[in-house]
């Protein structure tokens, strides 16, 4: 999914002039293309809710770009009503959503990947199919 810098900023509920910052400082990405063409994707939202979360536990900028640049761990506070986090959803068949919360589960992008996968194959095993990625 694509974002031009409004709808970033609405879907984030974050300032166009935090976002401009965050880059700035390094913390989110620069964008594909420039100016007004420039383009955003679901990585720039999911790192700008992360920085959100972190700032709301209480987190510096300083300590949030050490956490995204993988330095240090990050804090996991007790969820709470009105707590935005992000969660990746798997669809393992019609009924049946695996969704996890990575920060939460410890888990990196190549490691939840792999869980994933390892569903998907339990999942097909159990039901005497054939593994088909998509």
């Amino acid at each position: 999914m694509k974002f031009n810098l409004k709808q970033l900023s609405e879907q984030a509920d974050v300032p166009e002039r935090s976002i401009r910052f965050y880059i700035q400082k390094g913390l989110l990405p620069r964008p594909q293309g420039e100016t007004r063409a420039a383009v955003y994707d679901h990585g720039h939202l999911a790192d700008l809710l992360r920085i959100r979360q972190w700032q709301q536990a209480g987190l510096s900028l300083d300590a949030i770009g050490g956490l995204l640049q993988g330095h240090t761990a990050a804090p996991i506070a007790p969820a709470r009503p009105g707590a935005v986090e992000v969660r990746s959803h798997l669809i393992v068949a019609d009924g049946l959503e695996l969704v996890v919360a990575p920060e939460r589960a410890g888990l990196t992008q190549a490691q939840l990947r792999r869980l994933f996968h390892a569903v998907r194959s339990a999942y097909a095993e159990e039901l005497g199919e054939d593994v088909v990625d998509p």
